[in-house]
């Protein structure tokens, strides 16, 4: 068998040990809302405040152990619930509207939202945007834009 066979035959066959990052998380580490809470009511543009304990915050692609960066998660399932879940936690959180990356280290973002409801999340991904085992994730919120 070709070295070339026998690299695909494996990429098929353990696809999770192969792209999961696995990335241990510190313990107790937390993540949450600073100043929003579940059904809060508010203006737009909403500026939302990211708080974290128990590990560091770093940019995208910086590999040092303790770290993260912060993903706002909008409108969209909890972290680990249906079809979405699986694939976050062995492929990497994808990036489009329901999934915001802050990448850069950011630790807040003001957002023009249209009046209505929103839910929210906060989830830590590691250099690859890989949530950290287990996942850190802040509460499920739901909040009013008026």
């Amino acid at each position: 068998m070709s070295l070339k066979l026998l690299i695909a035959a494996t990429l098929i066959a353990c696809p999770s040990a192969v792209l999961a990052q696995d990335t241990p998380a510190p313990e107790g580490a937390e993540v949450y809302f600073v100043n929003l809470e579940d059904g809060a009511t508010v203006t737009s543009p909403v500026t939302i405040v990211f708080g974290l304990s128990g590990m560091g915050v770093a940019p995208a692609g910086t590999e040092q152990e303790g770290t993260g960066h912060h993903h706002l998660f909008l409108n969209r399932a909890p972290l680990g619930e249906g079809e979405e879940g699986a694939e976050e936690l062995l492929y990497g959180i994808p990036a489009d509207d329901n999934h915001i990356h802050f990448g850069g280290g950011q630790t807040e973002v003001t957002l023009d939202l249209a009046p209505g409801e929103y839910t929210m999340q906060l989830v830590m991904g590691d250099l690859n945007h890989v949530p950290h085992v287990p996942p850190i994730a802040s509460e499920y919120i739901t909040v009013n834009v008026e």
